[in-house]
């Protein structure tokens, strides 16, 4: 059986902070980082304070781009009054990846203990991109890269990978 062959993929970075700037923002910077070592695209970086509708409009265009094949964004995924980033995503989803969140907090739990509840981590598929959200820790990050999403966006990993279901998300 031949081992099938590394494909980057074009995947955009979104941070949704109020406070964070391009020099500040240590987890969205992570993820460019992991991604592109990973041999991954960076597709586009954005910053945006933490407003729904902000959030909507960007994750919106990149889901309409057809270049853009997944989405990472970084903050917004706790329970104060500003963290709207589930709220702004899950309409957009066609499908949501519902073992995402809880296999996060499974795995985060491990880390911060009992802290874990505070997170909201989503992930699903929107118009043939795979969205993912995690919280604005740069630790989340890492976990939620390293742990999760790099394995299920290289083709390699067996025995099943979301990125050899990407031809198959339109139909």
């Amino acid at each position: 059986m031949a081992i099938a062959q590394f494909i980057p993929i074009n995947i955009a970075v979104l941070t949704v902070s109020d406070s964070r700037t391009a020099e500040t923002d240590k987890s969205g910077q992570l993820l460019c980082d992991l991604l592109l070592e990973a041999g991954h695209h960076l597709a586009e970086k954005v910053i945006v304070p933490d407003d729904i509708y902000q959030i909507r409009a960007v994750v919106s265009r990149w889901i309409a781009d057809e270049l853009v094949q997944a989405v990472i964004t970084t903050g917004g995924t706790g329970v104060t009054g500003r963290d709207g980033t589930p709220e702004a995503i899950q309409p957009l989803l066609d499908k949501e990846i519902q073992g995402f969140g809880e296999i996060f907090r499974m795995i985060s739990y491990q880390e911060i203990k009992t802290s874990t509840i505070q997170s909201r981590a989503l992930s699903g598929v929107a118009n043939g991109t795979y969205l993912f959200c995690l919280p604005g820790s740069s630790g989340a990050c890492r976990t939620g890269w390293d742990a999760l999403i790099k394995e299920q966006l290289d083709v390699r990993h067996t025995p099943c990978n979301l990125a050899q279901l990407m031809p198959r998300l339109r139909e």
